[in-house]
């Protein structure tokens, strides 16, 4: 149960992904994003074996995106008519204001869910083999960026054993904020050329390997439509629509 979300096919949860935020997008009532947001945060939890930890700290820059639409739009909300429901020395509140404040608020956290949900869901290169096969994704697209997601730890351990030799030949003694600035050069540099021959050579071996970028008709890794992609597409589907329902009377009491 538990890995439901993690064992779906890749394509079928961004397109899912998609659906939803794009019909999310056209209710501008507070409910309907909160409801949904709502769904999605216990699909996660019964569905998914994600960490939570990291979760938090990932969106934790939306929850502040969140309260700044929050309060911004009640401060600074143009459409001041309706009823006051809350009032403070020559500041006041109406119900308008606060319907687009929370509408904005929860769409935030409802797409950003969304979004995490895919994320620590879905192996990346498990969704490039599946746009590929299902979507009929170019392979020079797909494989271009395959390779440039797998160059990223690279690159990350080459910036520090770069560090790590100029600290031992005493050149990043710079304390100031603006001459270590100056000194990035330094590590740029050496990276950028280390990136361009890493590239060459894996162009080199691609090509050596009989690679064309022509579309293929059997890969060594298929990646198959199940029951199971069917299933949860219904779910998120009744969710979707549940939400969208429940909103609408929500707001219309």
């Amino acid at each position: 149960m538990r890995n439901l979300l993690h064992d779906m096919n890749p394509s079928v949860k961004f397109l899912i992904v998609a659906v939803s935020m794009l019909t999310i997008a056209f209710f501008f009532n507070p409910w309907t994003p909160f409801l949904f947001w709502l769904a999605v945060l216990v699909l996660q939890v019964l569905l998914s074996r994600i960490n939570w930890k990291i979760w938090a700290l990932f969106m934790l820059p939306f929850l502040l995106g969140a309260f700044g639409y929050l309060w911004t739009t009640i401060v600074f909300g143009a459409d001041t008519s309706g009823e006051v429901i809350w009032s403070v020395a020559s500041f006041d509140v109406t119900a308008e204001q606060l319907d687009t404040a929370l509408s904005l608020a929860f769409r935030v956290l409802a797409f950003s869910t969304l979004s995490l949900m895919f994320a620590f869901t879905t192996d990346p290169v498990k969704f490039i083999m599946s746009l590929m096969q299902q979507l009929k994704l170019s392979p020079k697209l797909a494989y271009g960026i395959m390779v440039g997601y797998q160059f990223l730890p690279v690159m990350k351990d080459e910036f520090t054993q770069i560090q790590q030799a100029h600290r031992l030949r005493g050149l990043d003694m710079e304390k100031r904020l603006v001459q270590r600035l100056f000194g990035m050069s330094r590590l740029l540099i050496p990276m950028l050329a280390g990136a361009v021959r890493k590239a060459e050579r894996s162009a080199f071996a691609m090509e050596a390997r009989g690679f064309t970028g022509e579309a293929r008709t059997a890969y060594y890794k298929p990646v198959k439509l199940s029951r199971l992609d069917a299933w949860m597409s219904c779910l998120f589907l009744l969710l979707l629509i549940g939400s969208c329902t429940g909103g609408v009377l929500l707001h219309g009491k």
